[in-house]
């Protein structure tokens, strides 16, 4: 039986999870995570915004937590342009 989904999260609040991850310095556990939030979230909003993230290729979510992945270099986006695709 699937979790029906009773509250989508606005974009407002995911920037801010977001914003939050990506500035810590270390790994960062779920409850700290909703520490360091300014409101409280529902954990199943909270769960949907790091499933969003981890999916888009932001985020790892690990057995000591959460951290920030992403990283937007601009000689890579250029290479990649460059770049012949096989397959």
């Amino acid at each position: 039986m699937q979790n029906q989904i009773l509250h989508y999260p606005n974009l407002r609040t995911v920037l801010v999870v977001e914003k939050i991850i990506q500035e810590s310095d270390t790994v960062v556990s779920k409850a700290e995570l909703k520490r360091k939030l300014p409101t409280q979230i529902m954990h199943q909003t909270l769960n949907l915004i790091l499933e969003y993230l981890e999916t888009s290729g932001k985020i790892m979510i690990g057995s000591k937590g959460i951290t920030w992945i992403n990283n937007p270099s601009p000689e890579l986006n250029a290479l990649l342009k460059k770049a012949v695709r096989v397959a």
